[in-house]
């Protein structure tokens, strides 16, 4: 249930109501905007007659039941669009933030040179996995901890924000000390305890669609972030499995429009997991623009023909410049800001 307050309503008769809710054994979820102010109800609401007992509360002016199995990632829960700040760069608003770098953190060298790429090219996002799920046990799973230390000292010595993905519970306490934004990978979208553990962060976190998710069950997987108090969770679409085996996974260019409309929470785009190979990405980049997404993931390494991962779909440096180059022409077209 959503209760949509008069614009301006005073603190006193929002904080009345918010008393009356949690009296009803019900959890209040607060959203305030530039006019309004909207709470979202959560629990067991059969037993009770909101229309008639609340509505008579000053300063309410809508009370609305919400149909939808998602409640809190809903458009009809936010007062606005939710946009995500962070140093200067914005998820959900007018920016469109380039995030780029290797696919995993090999070594300190090889991060240290992704990074002097990055800032050369006028990045302000770094993305690198310290831990590395992958298909086959026996292939490099990243380096864990050690790498979450060289991304510290990649922030320190770059001022690059750094984003990294975390596979394990255990490891989310870690984070804040580490990073600026944590990601949920595809193969664990369905981990619900982790996902719970992120909702208890308070760092920007990227939730990636799962191999073979539908969008509700993408949906499904932020609530679970945003109802254990974590507002700040952004969707990546990154590709799904179909029939087709040409590219790596198929980009659902039209999953990006879908969010924007039904909820309020940013939509970046990977090209990198969805192609699978180098020469699609520039042409996803576009077209996760113009979609409307707020934002890109891409993978990119100094070197891709040594790279411990991901290589045949990273970006080389002179790749990288030239669809940074034509996404700054296009974006303001869009009425975005390429950051």
């Amino acid at each position: 249930m959503i209760i949509v307050m008069q614009p301006k309503a005073p603190k006193a008769q929002i904080d009345a109501l918010l008393e009356r809710i949690v009296k009803s054994g019900c959890k209040p979820y607060l959203t305030q905007g530039v006019e309004r102010t909207v709470i979202n109800v959560l629990g067991d609401l059969r037993t009770l007659e909101p229309e008639r007992d609340w509505a008579a509360f000053p300063g309410i002016e809508q009370i609305l039941r919400i149909q939808k199995p998602y409640k809190l990632a809903s458009k009809e829960h936010a007062a606005q669009r939710t946009a995500i700040e962070l140093d200067g760069v914005c998820f959900g608003d007018r920016d469109f933030v380039f995030i780029a770098g290797p696919c995993s953190v090999e070594g300190r060298t090889q991060v240290f040179e992704a990074a002097s790429m990055l800032v050369q090219q006028g990045f302000k996002v770094m993305r690198a996995s310290a831990f590395k799920p992958r298909t086959s046990p026996y292939e490099f799973q990243g380096l864990g901890k050690e790498g979450l230390k060289l991304l510290r000292e990649v922030k320190k010595q770059t001022g690059l924000l750094v984003e990294t993905e975390i596979t394990d519970v255990r490891a989310v306490e870690w984070a804040p000390e580490y990073v600026d934004i944590v990601r949920v990978g595809s193969r664990n979208m369905h981990n619900s305890e982790l996902l719970k553990e992120m909702g208890k962060l308070d760092l920007p976190v990227i939730l990636k669609r799962g191999l073979s998710a539908t969008i509700k069950e993408f949906i499904m997987a932020a609530e679970y972030i945003l109802k254990s108090g974590n507002s700040k969770v952004i969707f990546c679409e990154r590709g799904i499995r179909t029939y087709e085996t040409t590219y790596r996974n198929t980009l659902d260019i039209s999953a990006v429009i879908f969010l924007k409309h039904e909820t309020h929470l940013p939509v970046i785009v990977d090209p990198s997991h969805a192609a699978g190979n180098r020469l699609l990405i520039p042409g996803l980049c576009r077209a996760a623009l113009a979609a409307g997404a707020d934002g890109l993931l891409v993978e990119a390494h100094p070197k891709p023909e040594q790279a411990f991962s991901d290589g045949a779909q990273s970006l080389g440096p002179e790749q990288l410049a030239e669809v940074r180059a034509d996404l700054a022409t296009l974006a303001p077209h869009f009425g975005r800001r390429l950051v």
